[in-house]
């Protein structure tokens, strides 16, 4: 029950992570996850969650680079296969030699052969946490590529170089000619084997669906347990893992690139089962790193034989070295290879070289590492300074995640600032990305029901984003939203003129007119003051309960009802007379700057009308209106999803953000006086 308890409790902090960075995105979420396991480790009651090596490797490893391999750009790998290995190969060496002669000069305590293996540990960058920190800054495509194809490496060199550099230290024998073999041994014996079972793999699942058994639990089965068959079966036999599972990505891309009869159920289910799978996977990688990190730092802080500062210190000094070394070996190898092949477009970039170098952070691969070096050695003797090698790693990683969350925004945003003009295109395309989605949403939504509806909502999407594109000219985006609040201001001050007048000559009542200036007011308060906006329509939401509370329980249901329907044909009636008010006030303010906006604003005022006269009979108006607000609702809560991404991707500025979604709450409050709550 306990087991069960701790992982419901971490797979809520995976949750209240993502929360968190909604309101905070930029912090990573890693980081989040880190703080949040880090928390949980520290309160008396969070319980110890013991790291298994073995155990973490294969469970949350191997799927997810199988995921990677299966993902990754094959075209891009094998393009930048030569920068690739000069990463994966050539730096993570490099990285094991020079720091491990600079780890035993820096601590003394800690022998020559175990600076090399921390050394080796600490070489290898993280796929995992590259990815989530590349998903707030918008790199290029290829140095993603290169990262990704680095990261898909690396971990194998490294961790190879590891268990070398541990079996040295362990037994005291090392040579340079059986390290070299075992190293070829196990990197492509790795890649042979995961190829050759994802093939067995594939021929099976090919096999099953020849026997007519088109059921997409089995077939969802085989792939989920593909990565960790793979993974077993080349530990097994003493092979790289890692390596096996991202050829075993790779051979499955192939396989479902060739396939000529998809099922696309499967494909659909395939899709939505891995999302879930890596995004709990993902989580509780950086959750579960968290937990170990204040374990890791109590033996260190309690053990008087180091001093706190100091050990620091080293800490600052190995992530100094590793980002320095990182730059010089990317700067070298790139200006080299520039030079004999005297191509401009290769010509090296500082920002490029840059985001390469702080892109570099390690992660959970290297803790994992660091927890399965042995207890003792051969001789019966502890392994030296073991506990301090783990705190090292664990310092390393966190100071390379803080300084890539810091420095990749600033680096990857450093070539040059956006232009107003280029920032009037973006959020161009960021209005019409978001309703683009809502438009795709209505259309998942859509059912014999309520398709008329949703092809009328539709339609009005397809309008508004037209006239995004007619309103697209070389004003500024400011200026272009000062004429826009100006135009609707103007009409809803025409609207309440004309209901004081109405009012005056005794047209209408003192009710009717009452809810018209109400709405007029909801609507200035929408295009002026978001925040009020919000809290008005809170009001108005828990008024209307109040009313509904009354209907219900009245004994009067049918006269109510009656009155109700009364009383909103005479609010539509006043209403369409104020749209046609606000259509003229605005033609009769149309000039050449504001030509395009204003004609935008009449457009939905014409829609609104029809609307408004469409009504009926009583039962199909309430039935349509319902229909059509909850349709409306799906709509604006993706469009508020969609813009919320952009943000965290960092297409779009907080500026931008905040202007769509003002312009959300006004079609939203539109909304809601012409279908109601």
């Amino acid at each position: 029950m306990e087991f069960f308890l701790t992982i419901l409790v971490l797979l809520a902090l995976i949750g209240l992570s993502n929360i968190i960075n909604h309101f905070v995105p930029f912090i990573p979420v890693p980081l989040v996850q880190i703080a949040l396991g880090a928390g949980l480790a520290i309160l008396p009651f969070g319980g110890d969650v013991h790291l298994e090596p073995d155990l973490f490797f294969i469970l949350f490893i191997a799927p997810l680079l199988f995921n990677d391999g299966k993902n990754v750009s094959r075209a891009a790998l094998w393009k930048l296969r030569t920068p690739i290995l000069l990463l994966a190969l050539g730096l993570v060496f490099v990285t094991v030699a020079v720091g491990g002669y600079l780890i035993n000069w820096l601590i003394p305590s800690i022998p020559l052969p175990a600076a090399f293996a921390l050394a080796a540990i600490l070489s290898p960058t993280d796929v995992v946490a590259v990815g989530a920190m590349a998903s707030r800054v918008k790199l290029p495509k290829r140095i993603m590529h290169l990262l990704e194809g680095e990261g898909l490496m690396n971990d194998a060199s490294g961790l190879v170089a590891f268990q070398v550099a541990v079996a040295a230290t362990v037994t005291g024998v090392f040579s340079i000619v059986d390290a070299t073999f075992q190293f070829l041994w196990v990197a492509l014996g790795g890649l042979f084997v995961g190829a050759f079972i994802a093939f067995l793999i594939i021929r099976l699942r090919v096999l099953v669906r020849r026997l007519g058994m088109e059921d997409i639990t089995i077939h969802m089965l085989i792939q989920i347990l593909t990565p960790f068959v793979v993974f077993y079966i080349a530990e097994h036999f003493h092979l790289s893992g890692i390596l096996a599972v991202v050829a075993g990505g790779i051979v499955h891309a192939i396989e479902r690139d060739r396939e000529e009869s998809p099922n696309q159920q499967l494909k659909v289910v395939s899709k939505s089962t891995w999302t879930v799978i890596l995004y709990l996977l993902n989580g509780l990688v950086f959750v579960l790193l968290g937990l170990q990190i204040p374990k890791v730092a109590k033996a260190i802080i309690q053990d008087p034989n180091f001093n706190n500062g100091q050990v620091l210190l080293y800490i600052l000094i190995i992530t100094v070295f590793l980002l320095v070394l990182r730059f010089i070996w990317v700067m070298v190898s790139w200006s080299v290879g520039w030079y004999y092949k005297n191509n401009k477009h290769l010509k090296p970039e500082p920002r490029s070289i840059g985001i390469i170098t702080v892109s570099g952070v390690r992660g959970a691969v290297t803790l994992a590492g660091a927890f399965s070096i042995p207890y003792t050695l051969d001789n019966g003797s502890d392994f030296p300074e073991r506990s301090l090698i783990i705190f090292l790693a664990a310092g390393v990683i966190l100071l390379t995640l803080v300084a890539a969350s810091i420095l990749l925004p600033l680096i990857a945003k450093a070539e040059k600032a956006p232009k107003k003009p280029e920032r009037n295109t973006k959020e161009v395309k960021a209005r019409i990305k978001v309703h683009k989605a809502a438009i795709q949403r209505l259309k998942r939504e859509m059912t014999e029901e309520n398709r008329g509806a949703a092809l009328s909502l539709i339609s009005t999407y397809n309008t508004t984003i037209n006239n995004i594109i007619v309103k697209t000219h070389p004003l500024e985006a400011s200026e272009n939203k000062q004429y826009e609040e100006e135009i609707r201001l103007l009409a809803l001050q025409a609207k309440g003129k004309l209901v004081e007048k109405l009012l005056k000559e005794e047209k209408i009542d003192r009710e009717t007119a009452y809810i018209c200036l109400e709405h007029t007011h909801k609507l200035e308060m929408a295009v002026t003051n978001r925040v009020r906006y919000k809290l008005l329509v809170s009001w108005m939401r828990f008024k209307k309960v109040l009313l509904l509370l009354v209907r219900i329980f009245s004994p009067n249901k049918q006269a109510l009802r009656k009155q109700s329907l009364r009383r909103r044909s005479k609010v539509n009636k006043v209403r369409i007379q104020m749209i046609e008010e606000a259509i003229k006030v605005i033609k009769e303010n149309m000039n050449e700057e504001n030509r395009m906006i204003s004609l935008a604003i009449i457009s939905e005022y014409h829609r609104s009308m029809a609307r408004l006269r469409k009504e009926s009979t009583e039962y199909n108006s309430r039935k349509r209106k319902k229909t059509t607000r909850d349709l409306c609702y799906k709509a604006f809560h993706t469009e508020r999803e969609t813009v919320q991404e952009l943000y965290e991707k960092g297409e779009i500025t907080r500026e931008i953000a905040h202007n769509i979604r003002k312009d959300i709450a006004l079609r939203e409050a539109l909304t809601i006086e012409e279908n109601g709550y």
